[in-house]
């Protein structure tokens, strides 16, 4: 199956505000102010320093326009140094404020990842193609080596920073994944909720890994229904 990325080229309106949580130039949180709760977007790429925030500027738009208040966190992307980005999606979803069980943390693809390891425990979680089981990613050979690229290694030496080996997340969490995913497969995913099984398991038939960011795609109004439904 071809993937459609359409929406990693596309043109969007930017932030009303960026703001820094710390001195690294990818220390930065995007803000689109809103008057409704709060959504913090992390972006994918295989924790890649290729792959940054401004391919997600159209679901933020979209969520904004829907009316949402919406922060897309940057965070550092150094290979072989995984705890630089699980400590600053943590450092800027805390900077967002105290009041983590009235945000909804949504994560695309390794994103997702993120997520499900650095958010508030108050928070509602939404994990889209997550890479919610580093080691079925790392069988799978994922992006061509990027889980050991991002760990440094073989993800049984980091087992601290493997969702499927930690505790469940004490807030709700949700999966929306496509069946035709390419690039995360939903088996991933599926690993993940057999090991957590409070944990909800969306699957999207037909759908590939790009089209659950993407606002015109045909899955989005299930996206914005299952983030809706995580809000306290």
């Amino acid at each position: 199956m071809t993937e459609d990325r359409a929406v990693l080229e596309r043109d969007a309106p930017g932030p009303d505000e960026t703001v820094e949580y710390g001195p690294a130039p990818d220390q930065v949180t995007d803000l689109w102010h809103g008057t409704g709760p709060t959504v913090a977007l992390v972006h994918g790429g295989f924790w890649r320093p290729e792959y940054d925030r401004l391919h997600l500027r159209p679901m933020a738009n979209a969520l904004r326009a829907a009316g949402w208040n919406v922060a897309v966190v940057e965070y550092r992307r150094e290979p072989g140094h995984p705890d630089a980005a699980v400590e600053d999606v943590r450092a800027a979803l805390a900077a967002l404020g105290p009041a983590g069980g009235s945000m909804v943390v949504a994560g695309h693809s390794a994103g997702g990842h993120l997520a499900l390891l650095a958010s508030p425990q108050e928070a509602g979680v939404l994990a889209l193609a997550p890479v919610a089981d580093l080691g079925v990613a790392h069988r799978l050979d994922l992006d061509e080596g990027a889980v050991a690229d991002f760990l440094g290694g073989p993800p049984d030496g980091r087992p601290d920073l493997d969702p499927v080996r930690l505790d469940a997340h004490a807030g709700r969490v949700t999966i929306v994944h496509g069946t035709e995913d390419g690039r995360v497969p939903v088996e991933v995913s599926e690993s993940y909720v057999a090991a957590h099984p409070g944990v909800s398991l969306v699957r999207l038939p037909g759908a590939g890994h790009f089209v659950v960011i993407d606002p015109e795609s045909d899955v989005w109004p299930i996206v914005l229904r299952e983030l809706t439904a995580l809000v306290r």
